[in-house]
């Protein structure tokens, strides 16, 4: 992710490909699976609903049939395995279905923290000695993060110059300027060479934290850095947190301690998150709330485009002579509109070509690194059916789910989903309705699964093939 090369992550890249090489030699195969996306696309619900779905497959359940299908009926079992002491904090999928299966069921809470969970797939061999050899495991990995940590990967290639004018040339530009007045304000009145008085630097991080806040809280938008300012995590802020852009006028002491914060936060989150748990995962779910982008307006909605586009360039896909070497790198990637129930049948196939425009992947791409990219729309948990709704006195599609706010089932007719970036004249009208619906009340042990739409296509896309 930098332009240096680490001897010892190259060390840590070798051993960890010669482990994968040697599973796969015994039939114990790993593949560690990153969840990532911008905040809000629903990467906790996503997790809960395919940990709780594949321990029901494992169980005999029909809950993933895509993944049935590439298994050839050979899947077995799936169990947890219990967390490693002094490990990162697992996963709590069992609180999640707690959530979902109370009365009223309750969404579960977003993630704050790193976390973690593995799952062992025991799948029948493929071989005519199968009967001798047993069965074979695949230990399937799973990382989940505060979507607002995503955020950080494009500034680990970025110094604090660039970083600071990109950033100050966004937030100078339509609806972010009125909501960074009082930052963009402080900062036009500092003087040429303003020294780092330890008040004026408290001011400045406050009032540019509050500027992203507003951004995210009122505007919708997605493209705010650093991430760890909006969710700092259970360790709280610290104090290289504690630094804000500056245009390229100011000189001296204050913008010399900026420089030094900003690398000090980037080192940190390179070598704390970054190297240590993003670096070595194999395989890429990269979740989007597209129409809640859309839903929110243009400037969110093209937010939202910048935000993908700068991800989707710092994003480690593989492919390099380093990855050749060591055998580490990523070699499947997934595209994710979330909350796809929330339009009827007809639109979900629009939805998923609106996300191919905005990451520029078509459909089932293999690049000449051998890297394959796909593209969904999904429903990690179904909360919705299709329905007929009446509009200016003729029929259109619709869903219908029970409303959170006030616990009634309604009809709702989203709007038509655009099949491509919307020109102009789309945003002079209002788009379409976007409620938050209640989810279904699940049996808290997941024993039957949960009720999703297109999840088992895309676990057959990112796993189908080591199954």
């Amino acid at each position: 992710m930098s332009g240096l090369v680490d001897p010892f992550g190259l060390l840590r890249d070798a051993a960890y490909g010669a482990e994968r090489f040697g599973r796969s030699l015994i039939g114990q195969e790993r593949i560690r699976l990153a969840v990532t996306g911008l905040t809000r696309a629903g990467k906790t619900v996503f997790l809960t609903s395919l940990l709780a779905n594949l321990l029901a497959a494992g169980r005999g359940r029909r809950t993933l049939p895509a993944l049935e299908q590439v298994a050839g009926g050979r899947l077995r079992a799936v169990r947890p395995v219990p967390p490693a002491l002094g490990g990162l904090p697992r996963f709590d999928v069992e609180g999640h279905l707690a959530a979902l299966a109370a009365n009223p069921p309750a969404w579960p809470a977003r993630t704050e923290d790193l976390s973690t969970l593995e799952l062992v797939l025991e799948l029948d061999r493929q071989s005519l000695f199968a009967g001798l050899l047993g069965t074979r495991t695949v230990t399937l990995e799973l990382l989940d993060y505060p979507g607002e940590w995503l955020l950080d990967l494009p500034m680990l290639r970025q110094d604090f110059s660039a970083w600071s004018e990109m950033t100050l040339a966004r937030m100078r530009r339509g609806a972010r300027a009125e909501v960074s007045a009082e930052f963009l304000a402080f900062l036009d009145g500092l003087p040429a060479y303003a020294a780092a008085e330890p008040a004026l630097v408290r001011r400045g991080a406050a009032l540019y934290r509050d500027s992203l806040r507003a951004c995210r809280d009122r505007l919708g938008f997605r493209f705010l850095q650093p991430g760890r300012l909006l969710n700092p995590g259970p360790r709280g802020e610290t104090r290289a947190m504690q630094f804000f852009p500056v245009p390229a006028t100011l000189q001296g002491e204050l913008a010399d301690r900026m420089a030094e914060r900003h690398a000090a936060y980037v080192e940190a989150q390179r070598n704390e998150f970054f190297e240590p748990y993003f670096r070595r995962f194999e395989r890429q779910a990269v979740l989007v709330d597209v129409l809640g982008a859309l839903h929110a307006g243009r400037d969110a909605f093209e937010d939202t485009a910048d935000a993908l586009a700068a991800i989707a360039e710092a994003l480690r896909y593989g492919g390099g002579w380093l990855d050749w070497l060591t055998g580490v790198g990523v070699d499947r990637v997934a595209f994710v509109a979330t909350k796809a129930d929330h339009v009827p049948a007809r639109q979900r196939d629009a939805l998923a070509a609106l996300l191919g425009h905005l990451v520029k992947q078509p459909q089932g791409r293999v690049d000449s690194a051998g890297v394959t990219t796909s593209v969904h729309a999904l429903a990690s948990i179904r909360c919705t059916e299709d329905d007929v709704a009446t509009l200016d006195g003729r029929p259109v599609a619709a869903v219908r789910g029970v409303l959170l706010a006030n616990r009634r089932a309604a009809k709702v007719y989203p709007g038509e989903i655009p099949l491509r970036p919307p020109e102009p004249g789309f945003w002079e009208h209002g788009f379409f309705e976007m409620p938050e619906f209640q989810p279904p009340r699940l049996d808290p042990a997941g024993g039957a699964g949960v009720p999703h739409l297109e999840l088992d296509a895309l676990v057959a896309a990112l796993i189908g093939d080591v199954l």
